[in-house]
């Protein structure tokens, strides 16, 4: 049975940082590329990384980067997201997820993940 468990979501004051966890097992990590989304209350699921099987290639939408790190241990199944320089509208319930391939293909569309965690909130206050 596969299971992907967040962790490292709270509250920060505008200009902080926060550090996600991600943990999966009952799967082979490093056949799947990772991903992180987020949902804000009345909006769409949104896909804010992506990182390659073996960490080589990383994506990001265009709002978070330059501020945000995804990063993957393939030896401790886990991957991390680094938030640095947060604003307000970085609020929502922080996702991981398995993607269904190796690479991030179309990684912002959740339909291309097939394992997802219950997620984690994180709140940024102005």
């Amino acid at each position: 049975q596969v299971q992907v468990v967040e962790s490292g979501g709270g509250l920060v004051q505008a200009g902080g940082s926060l550090r996600l966890s991600c943990t999966a097992s009952g799967l082979t990590f490093d056949d799947h590329a990772m991903g992180w989304f987020r949902q804000a209350p009345g909006k769409e699921r949104e896909g804010v990384s992506c990182i390659r099987w073996n960490g080589g290639s990383m994506d990001y939408i265009e709002s978070v980067k330059g501020r945000f790190t995804i990063s993957r241990d393939n030896a401790k199944n886990t991957l991390s997201l680094q938030m640095d320089k947060l604003k307000p509208e970085d609020t929502a319930m922080y996702y991981c997820a398995a993607h269904r391939h190796a690479h991030c293909m179309g990684f912002s569309d959740p339909r291309n993940y097939d394992y997802w965690g219950q997620g984690t909130q994180v709140t940024v206050s102005s």
